[in-house]
């Protein structure tokens, strides 16, 4: 099972970027997707997460009104879209999949991603 995350780039602040996940090598449909980052020096922290149903996303409160995330259940992927975005926002951001426990904590996924980073600049 593979988790691959791409999108990521060096932005200016104020702009959009939109981060993609696609799963490849599953027998079987997916629960929960996520999206977590990890910012320099920072401990990998949640950002938002998409049920299978895909009628709620629910996203950090630090992201929230700017970043949302999109869910095709059919394809197992995921997708983040990132508006205005600022400086603290640098990270490397990871796809999860498979939810075995509380949906914030990392430590509930069993799949990641290698990650994508992203760089917003002042």
């Amino acid at each position: 099972v593979q988790l691959q995350a791409s999108g990521g780039g060096v932005v200016q602040a104020g702009v959009s970027l939109r981060l993609s996940c696609t799963v490849s090598g599953l027998t079987y449909d997916l629960n929960t997707m996520a999206w977590f980052r990890r910012a320099p020096g920072r401990e990998r922290e949640f950002v938002a997460v998409s049920p299978r149903s895909n009628v709620t996303t629910y996203v950090a409160d630090s992201v929230k009104g700017r970043f949302t995330a999109f869910r095709d259940t059919a394809k197992n992927t995921m997708s983040l879209q990132m508006n205005n975005l600022k400086p603290p926002d640098t990270a490397v951001y990871y796809c999860a999949a498979d939810l075995r426990g509380d949906w914030r904590l990392p430590s509930s996924y069993y799949y990641w991603g290698q990650g994508t980073l992203v760089t917003v600049s002042s």
